[in-house]
């Protein structure tokens, strides 16, 4: 992996006409480290585009980017095309307006079940997000993390360590992290803009969906379900439904917590968040999914109620086999 990061570098040093591109729906490391290694790219002088197949989320409205979010390709003929984020290149979308020819792209991730689709591949899953790897090559390459830079890196690692609070939270992030502040970023005045974004209809919607939460396997599976009917009432969107499922891990016994978001007939995202040793990206992992020991996720293509029953047999398997044989999970 070592030469791999020095690949990583000569090709930034080196080479001229980047796309940047993270999975759709970006979350805060995807677009942290979009923002985070479009700033390098404009630093270093060279020409970019900065592509997502999704909209800027209006909750990351407030974030500084060096260019407009893109939803169509460029005009010129790139390069090299940087993947972040991206556990496989259908994470961009399936409606992506860039075609990626493998051998021309850079895919830098944290997800240990990434693939390695990349003709060059930098996958840390050791890392708590891919901005930590992004700050880190900066670092590298000389640029200082101070002002929008350095924010960016911040907004990837805090959203993905729940700020600073899950296992992902290393030395090395945390050291990260405290760089950046010496370099001029204020935790005060960027927690207030990250958090304090939600809409009242999001409230609504947590208030009618955590109503409803339920216990499955002996108080061990705690579930929340979000129709589209819910949304419709509230006035909610998909984006509201976001870290819904993070209020139900807090009830005590549970050892994971599950969300399901009707997003289409037919059509269910579902997420898993758990604490320690109970690991949820290997449950995701057996249906498709993919992600984080302790965070994970994916999608069902059934109705609300079979989603339901399937992954709550789904995981009480998983579970009795764990306390059974300790360290060995069903596939």
């Amino acid at each position: 992996m070592r030469d791999n990061w020095q690949k990583v570098l000569r090709l930034l040093r080196e080479e001229d006409r980047f796309v940047v591109a993270a999975h759709n729906n970006p979350d805060g490391d995807a677009l942290g480290s979009t923002a985070a290694l479009g700033w390098v790219l404009e630093a270093l002088g060279k020409q970019y585009w900065l592509y997502n197949a999704s909209p800027l989320p209006a909750r990351f409205s407030w974030v500084s980017l060096p260019q407009s979010l893109h939803n169509r390709a460029p005009s010129w003929d790139p390069e090299w095309y940087f993947l972040l984020d991206c556990g496989n290149v259908y994470r961009i979308g399936h409606d992506a307006a860039i075609q990626f020819p493998a051998d021309r792209v850079v895919n830098i991730d944290h997800h240990v079940s990434n693939i390695g689709f990349g003709g060059m591949n930098l996958v840390e899953p050791s890392r708590s997000s891919v901005g930590e790897i992004i700050g880190y090559l900066a670092m590298d390459l000389g640029i200082p993390l101070s002002g929008p830079l350095g924010e960016a890196v911040y907004l990837a690692m805090v959203t993905d360590t729940g700020s600073f609070s899950f296992e992902s939270s290393t030395p090395e992030s945390m050291e990260l992290a405290a760089e950046i502040i010496r370099q001029g970023l204020n935790p005060g005045a960027f927690n207030a803009r990250l958090q304090n974004q939600w809409r009242l209809n999001r409230l609504h919607l947590m208030g009618e969906v955590l109503r409803r939460a339920r216990l499955f396997s002996n108080g061990r599976i705690g579930l929340i379900t979000i129709s589209a009917d819910d949304r419709e009432q509230t006035g909610a969107t998909i984006e509201d439904c976001d870290d819904v499922v993070d209020y139900i891990r807090r009830v005590k016994g549970i050892k994971v917590a599950v969300s399901l978001r009707e997003d289409e007939p037919k059509k269910i995202k579902f997420s898993l968040r758990s604490f320690g040793n109970t690991d949820v990206g290997v449950m995701a992992a057996a249906v498709g999914g993919g992600g984080h020991k302790n965070a994970s996720g994916g999608e069902l293509y059934s109705s609300l109620e079979q989603a339901e029953a399937f992954l709550v047999r789904l995981i009480d398997k998983h579970l009795t086999m764990a306390d059974k044989n300790p360290g060995h999970l069903p596939g």
